[in-house]
């Protein structure tokens, strides 16, 4: 062996072990054909020598890096952090390098994360936030790498495309804001314009428009705790103050509930119905037991890292993928009937 290295590589394993460069591939091969007294020989050498597979360089050999990018703004979110949570796990149980790249919400941020994605050599890109050039995508495709929007409004050519169906959740909100006895509606909004977070108040206006009721929108800021307390305090002084809320997201909730408690005195659900989105944790504390919709995030992301998988296995030509037919799936949310809404 060469003592001026500074890494072992499998040929100075199969040089301490007496076997060939082949055997030693095979013996870190799942499924290859190698006889147990080669094996033994060779862990022990590795062993001795500490010796390490280089997958990624392995990877490279057949095409493969097996890097998967997750492309994603808003990290420190509960909602998006859980997300992040178990589509990391599913991808590192599926032997795959998840590679995190932290963007703003443009468009733009998203088209220089792919091109790094690129410059990685990425197997695939899994995109949380923002919405690609299509240029950038067309050069993805051409690279061999694959692309999962998850809650995106639009689709691409040979991508997975995971969505939630916001509509029969805005519906169900309205209808409990109905039973409570609540007609001065509001919904509180961020200003980060995501596909998702304007699907919800687009859908929530036309269930309220269904029952004849009027709805004040209010946004402000991010998507965050410290919005919520602005957009209560915004609603709340108003001279025709809501009797219930539908707030875009439980961070903005929690925000929401605290302003109005200790800023306002008001009683939460007697004086004040409060609806959420995305059951993260906090919403199920006591001091919040909010009503929310709970997004399947575990299923998001398995049937996410599968469908990669199962790309990468059927092994398309560039010319089938970018003729493909886009794979879109739609999921429903799950309400979570706490105690934020009077009867519910």
């Amino acid at each position: 062996m060469n003592n001026d290295k500074w890494v072992v590589s499998a040929q100075d394993v199969a040089e301490r072990a007496g076997v060939s460069r082949s055997a030693v591939s095979r013996t870190y091969t799942p499924g290859a054909s190698v006889s147990e007294a080669t094996r033994a020989r060779v862990l022990k050498a590795a062993e001795e020598l500490g010796y390490h597979v280089n997958h990624l360089a392995r990877g490279l050999v057949r095409n493969r890096s097996g890097i998967v990018c997750l492309i994603a703004s808003e990290v420190d979110t509960p909602y998006r952090a859980n997300l992040v949570r178990w589509l990391t796990q599913f991808l590192q149980e599926a032997g795959k390098i998840a590679m995190l790249i932290n963007t703003d919400r443009s468009d733009d941020s998203v088209s220089a994360a792919l091109q790094q994605a690129i410059n990685f050599r990425a197997d695939a890109s899994i995109i949380l936030s923002g919405m690609p050039d299509s240029a950038i995508t067309r050069l993805c495709s051409k690279h061999g790498q694959h692309l999962v929007l998850i809650n995106r409004d639009e689709s691409l050519p040979g991508s997975l495309s995971i969505n939630l169906d916001s509509r029969s959740a805005a519906e169900m909100a309205v209808m409990a804001f109905l039973r409570a006895g609540c007609r001065h509606l509001a919904f509180a909004n961020s200003l980060a314009g995501t596909p998702s977070l304007m699907k919800r108040e687009k859908d929530f206006l036309a269930a309220a428009d269904k029952a004849n009721l009027p709805v004040t929108v209010e946004r402000f800021g991010t998507t965050s705790y410290e919005s919520g307390q602005i957009l209560a305090h915004r609603l709340l002084t108003r001279d025709n103050r809501p009797d219930a809320v539908f707030c875009v997201t439980d961070l903005i909730a929690c925000g929401f509930m605290d302003e109005a408690r200790h800023r306002f005195s008001l009683r939460i659900p007697e004086d004040l119905c409060i609806v959420g989105y995305d059951n993260i944790t906090q919403a199920g504390w006591s001091s919040y037991n909010l009503t929310t919709f709970a997004q399947p995030v575990e299923r998001f992301a398995r049937d996410a890292v599968q469908w990669l998988i199962d790309a990468e296995q059927q092994d398309h030509t560039l010319l089938l993928r970018s003729e493909q037919q886009s794979d879109s799936r739609m999921y429903e949310a799950e309400v979570k009937w706490r105690g934020s809404v009077r009867g519910g």
